[in-house]
């Protein structure tokens, strides 16, 4: 039996980078008998996280919109991918802002599988590692948690860019091996 994917996309450039990147790694994952969902941050209604307490205090976020939906999809998964494009040496603010939504139910996001998967148009991956870190440091804070592989496309601007680069090919061998 297949493993249940949530491929997180950060990215607010639907078509882009790395929403390619996201179907190349689907694509590999499903013809393994894997079911992912891809799900765009930027469709969903998050709010930033205001540091009220509220949730740890009584077990629930204050703010009503999406973020409850997610970690559910979250919690439910087997395999979780992190997809964010980097514009200044780290993970852009939408991945951000979910990461510190979590916060009211990260202990229940137990026992999964990470990929980490960055975009930049930086040539040198030496640069990505405050991207990479962070992120890291995120899924180590979960319980169980089994980080996978990391990837990153560098030297990637231009819209489409990413067919060209030998990391294409690359997750989509990644996808087939989940």
């Amino acid at each position: 039996m297949g493993k249940d994917i949530l491929y997180i996309i950060s990215s607010p450039r639907k078509g882009g980078n790395s929403d390619l990147l996201a179907d190349q790694f689907i694509k590999g994952a499903e013809e393994s008998g894997n079911t992912v969902d891809k799900l765009y941050l930027v469709d969903k209604n998050m709010g930033y996280c205001r540091g009220c307490m509220e949730c740890v205090k009584n077990g629930e976020c204050i703010i009503d919109d999406d973020v409850s939906k997610i970690l559910d999809r979250m919690i439910a998964s087997d395999v979780i991918v992190l997809s964010t494009p980097v514009y200044f040496f780290s993970m852009n603010s939408i991945m951000k802002t979910l990461i510190d939504r979590t916060i009211t139910r990260y202990d229940e996001i137990t026992n999964k599988e990470f990929y980490y998967i960055v975009t930049a148009s930086i040539e040198d991956e030496k640069y990505l590692k405050n991207t990479f870190r962070p992120l890291r440091a995120f899924t180590d804070c979960l319980p169980g948690s089994i980080p996978k592989d990391k990837i990153a496309a560098t030297g990637i601007t231009e819209k489409g860019a990413v067919l060209n680069s030998p990391v294409y090919d690359e997750i989509y061998e990644i996808g087939k091996k989940v």
